[in-house]
């Protein structure tokens, strides 16, 4: 089977829930997935099902336990590049089928690394191995590059009355 390249950008809420549904769909035809997490070092509530889906996914993180605000930290930069390198490593080991690259279009746009560092896997990718990257802003040649785009657009958000972040639905 011919893998592709999606991306699932833009502003609106869905773009790791749409990756993840896809990672859990891999995983129950049999295929083994590998799930690189930038810039999201704490534990939200989707690592606990994660982890039943073992070995079948593979998650690691790539972040810091905050969220990068300004301009990135040393730490932040290379927690990127670790995770850039776990990523080629699991594209070209032909142990995976499916690789989620989670929130690496915002680790490009803010600085972590390059927009080409994305390109560059992009381009290492088998044939057979389908890649994911998510992320808002990403650059308009990650989506010249990539043969699926979704981009989530914002209609109406609760989060703009006020409402936090809830536990199972958000975080």
């Amino acid at each position: 089977m011919r893998g592709y390249i999606q991306l699932y950008t833009g502003n609106g809420k869905g773009k790791t829930t749409a990756a993840l549904g896809l990672a859990l769909r891999a995983a129950g035809a049999g295929m083994r997935v590998f799930i690189a997490c930038f810039m999201k070092g704490r534990a939200y509530s989707e690592d606990r099902a994660l982890a039943l889906l073992r070995p079948a996914v593979t998650v690691k993180k790539f972040g810091r336990a905050c969220f990068v605000r300004g301009k990135p930290s040393l730490a932040d930069v290379a927690a990127a590049h670790r995770g850039l390198k776990a990523a080629e490593k699991a594209i070209a080991s032909g142990t995976y089928d499916l690789v989620v690259l989670d929130e690496a279009a915002v680790a490009a746009r803010i600085g972590l690394f390059p927009v080409s560092a994305l390109l560059r896997l992009a381009d290492l990718k088998p044939t057979r191995v389908e890649l994911v990257i998510t992320g808002r802003g990403a650059h308009p040649s990650l989506k010249k590059r990539a043969d699926l785009v979704t981009e989530m657009r914002e209609v109406k958000h609760y989060y703009r009355k006020g409402v936090k972040a809830r536990k199972g639905i958000e975080q």
